[in-house]
């Protein structure tokens, strides 16, 4: 079968559902192997060495994506493939600010259109990278999806960020969901 052949199948296994995402954590399939997809970091999904322009089939994809441990898979009721992801599957590119404080709440929509509240279900985490002190800011989307932060969205928390003392030390960071998650020391 060829690789093109390959994503057709796995698309036609797809259940048909109006109520939301699949039970991917249901299914537990064989593996059988890698395909040549990527998702790039900056959301563009890759098949073949070539971006997949079809938004919709990204969409579609992005419902059965699974990752266990520091794997990333495609999964069906029958069938389990692997898939590389250069940092997060997803990229949240849009905010939304509802009310203000400790009452704030940021609606994060991601580059497949989900969409999800900043809070306990959905923590942002603000990573550094300890060599270029380049900030790498994430919100859990689902299961154990994340989405990088888009640089825009990034900067638009920072203007959000308000400071607090943590253990003695200042910092300045954002609320949301009754959280408040600190993006850096002030």
């Amino acid at each position: 079968m060829t690789e093109s052949g390959k994503a057709n199948d796995l698309l036609a296994q797809i259940p048909k559902s109006d109520k939301g995402l699949p039970p991917v954590h249901l299914w537990n399939p064989d593996f059988c192997g890698d395909i040549d997809m990527r998702i790039a970091r900056d959301g563009t999904w890759y098949y073949l060495g070539t971006p997949i322009g079809r938004k919709p089939m990204v969409r579609l994809f992005s419902t059965i994506m699974r990752r266990d441990g520091d794997d990333y898979f495609l999964v069906t009721p029958v069938e389990r493939v692997g898939i590389k992801v250069d940092d997060a599957p997803f990229v949240a590119v849009a905010v939304e600010v509802q009310g203000s404080g400790e009452q704030q709440v940021l609606r994060f929509t991601s580059n497949v259109e989900d969409q999800v509240d900043a809070g306990p279900e959905h923590p942002l985490r603000f990573e550094v990278d300890p060599k270029t002190q380049e900030p790498s800011p994430y919100v859990h989307m689902r299961s154990n999806l994340e989405a990088l932060i888009h640089r825009n969205v990034f900067y638009q928390l920072v203007e959000l960020a308000e400071p607090r003392q943590i253990d003695g030390q200042q910092w300045l960071g954002v609320w949301s969901g009754g959280v408040f998650y600190p993006i850096g020391r002030s």
